[in-house]
């Protein structure tokens, strides 16, 4: 596809965007149907709420007079509860949520959000673990005890290198380096893909084993587990060039997707789904592997990078032509909106969760975020 293709992309999500925003009176979106497009809400966002600040925080970067920053703050707002709660997926919230306001445009509301976030992860760092647990609030925590780790624990770490580098915060620093050299040992195999979820001696930190939460066995790949490891990886493999490790490990877990995925380049929920072909995709997890194909592509480079950003841009081809609602066709549904999206096909997920064709979100931000940089509105490695 052309730029302008992009370009007409991008502008059908921030239809998208609006109207979200102006549905969002109570709450912040978590998943809609693909039938109607219709949210289902979360009153402090969950886990997923600082990917639509996210979204407010790019479209005012592209439209600031139709998005105004008063967007975002009213939708940070709303999470602001979640900033010192136990869990180790507020890494993602107030990446997304907070820093990048602060990041795109100096905001010192967005940047004292993310701080009081980043400072609250660093203090649930364990030693004896060496790794940040998911905590006792996080939303799996129902299911888990309190010496549980899993790859989704990565989304910590783009917030503490963020927040490092701000604070001047050498302990910030390690925590981060610490959390992700332990996450990506026990959870990478040596064929490079990636198990979910981990159980841990909490005296030793010794594995006692991994397994799975949202897949479809203890020893499938996920594909979001996989897109995960992708997207920290490239993300640590660009804001600390110098730590070649993580360059290493997300070329590794990146060429195990390329080689994986379905020639259409849009994943299956789980790589390893024996009713494959006749099962859900997920475009979220497949977006995110975009996002990430970018990150690595800045990461290594024009000459080094360029497979992984003509990856990226194939990627989010097949996303926009096969899965985003279309402008000005008998399409019935909302402009802008990413289908495909499944958050888990197991049984025993949340209510909230059990979503197996949806808008996810989070799937939503990263592909906006992408078409973003393809778009030339800012480049990755501002991201």
């Amino acid at each position: 596809m052309s730029r302008n293709d992009f370009l007409s992309a991008r502008e059908s999500m921030l239809t998208r965007i609006a109207q979200t925003r102006d549905a969002s009176t109570a709450g912040l979106p978590h998943w809609a149907g693909t039938e109607d497009g219709k949210w289902t809400f979360t009153s402090d966002g969950d886990w997923t709420g600082g990917a639509f600040v996210g979204e407010l925080w790019l479209a005012h970067l592209a439209e600031p007079q139709h998005f105004p920053i008063s967007d975002a703050h009213a939708a940070l707002a709303r999470m602001l509860p979640r900033a010192e709660r136990r869990t180790a997926f507020k890494g993602f919230g107030f990446y997304h949520g907070a820093a990048l306001g602060s990041i795109l445009f100096g905001d010192e509301t967005a940047r004292d959000a993310a701080l009081t976030a980043a400072r609250s992860l660093a203090q649930m760092f364990d030693p004896k673990l060496g790794l940040i647990p998911l905590g006792q609030d996080a939303e799996e925590a129902s299911a888990v005890g309190t010496a549980e780790s899993s790859i989704d624990s990565l989304q910590a770490t783009g917030l503490l290198y963020w927040a490092a580098g701000q604070l001047g915060d050498s302990h910030m620093e390690d925590v981060a380096n610490a959390h992700m050299r332990s996450v990506l040992e026990i959870h990478v195999r040596p064929d490079h893909s990636v198990i979910q979820s981990s159980t841990l001696n909490p005296q030793t930190g010794k594995v006692l084993r991994t397994h799975t939460h949202k897949g479809y066995s203890d020893v499938s790949t996920w594909g979001r587990a996989q897109a995960w490891a992708m997207l920290y990886t490239a993300h640590a493999a660009m804001v600390r060039p110098k730590e070649p490790l993580w360059r290493e490990y997300a070329v590794r877990v990146l060429d195990w997707w390329i080689a994986h995925v379905p020639a259409d380049l849009v994943a299956y929920w789980d790589f390893d789904d024996p009713a494959i072909p006749s099962t859900s995709r997920d475009t979220a997890a497949t977006a995110i592997a975009a996002a990430a194909s970018l990150r690595l592509a800045s990461a290594l480079g024009p000459i080094d990078g360029a497979k992984y950003r003509d990856f990226a841009e194939r990627t989010v081809t097949q996303l926009i032509s096969a899965y985003l609602t279309p402008i000005g066709t008998a399409d019935q549904r909302p402009v802008g909106m990413l289908t495909g999206g499944c958050f888990t096909r197991k049984a025993e997920a949340r209510d909230i969760d059990t979503a197996p064709d949806a808008e996810l979100i989070f799937g939503s931000y990263f592909l906006f975020e992408s078409l973003v940089i393809l778009t030339g509105l800012v480049t990755a490695g501002r991201i």
